[in-house]
């Protein structure tokens, strides 16, 4: 049976990057100080990364703030001014819209919630204010399909567990303001 051009140009294209790979990567003993200095002067990341428990601590609460910042704006922007307006309601005009936005508002709200709660864990103050929520914001899981099928009661269950966290941030120092997250941070549901 012949084998295609197509494939034998794929195997050999792969062939001849994993000996180069290899060749690269080898232990020569021959390596020039030059090259080795140049290696030092590049940073390993390009992300500062926290030395002291101080700066574990504060990253700790700015990533907090920001994630809980993007779920209160997720949730007040598309379940609860829409809940409040009434849009929600059989009948109502943009209401399958609204739905399917808040559907997806309440997976980016759970997402969030829930890298909230993992940030929170870097700063003693903060997870101790936090720990309580716990199961309030894994019962948001189910939540979201619960605002897709029309149940308007799952958007009080979202407006209370913000309004929760919001106190537990400000009570650790670390106060979250709403943050409305753009339509393709929506979509991507992180």
């Amino acid at each position: 049976m012949p084998v295609p051009i197509r494939r034998l140009f794929v195997a050999l294209t792969l062939s001849c990057a994993l000996l180069a790979g290899s060749v690269a990567c080898g232990s020569g003993e021959t390596t020039s100080t030059k090259d080795t200095r140049a290696v030092q002067a590049v940073p390993a990341a390009d992300t500062p990364s926290p030395t002291t428990s101080a700066e574990r601590q504060k990253f700790a609460k700015t990533r907090f703030v920001a994630n809980a910042g993007l779920a209160a704006g997720a949730t007040y922007q598309w379940i609860v001014k829409p809940w409040k307006a009434g849009t929600f309601k059989k009948g109502a005009k943009g209401r399958r819209t609204a739905l399917v936005k808040a559907g997806l508002a309440g997976t980016f709200t759970y997402n969030r919630l829930k890298a909230a709660q993992r940030n929170a864990q870097g700063d003693p103050t903060l997870a101790k204010a936090l720990a309580p929520l716990g199961a309030g914001i894994e019962a948001l899981k189910s939540l979201p399909a619960k605002l897709r099928s029309g149940d308007a009661g799952a958007a009080g269950s979202f407006d209370d567990i913000i309004g929760k966290v919001k106190d537990a941030g400000a009570s650790a120092g670390a106060p979250v303001k709403e943050q409305v997250p753009s339509a393709s941070q929506l979509a991507k549901g992180s």
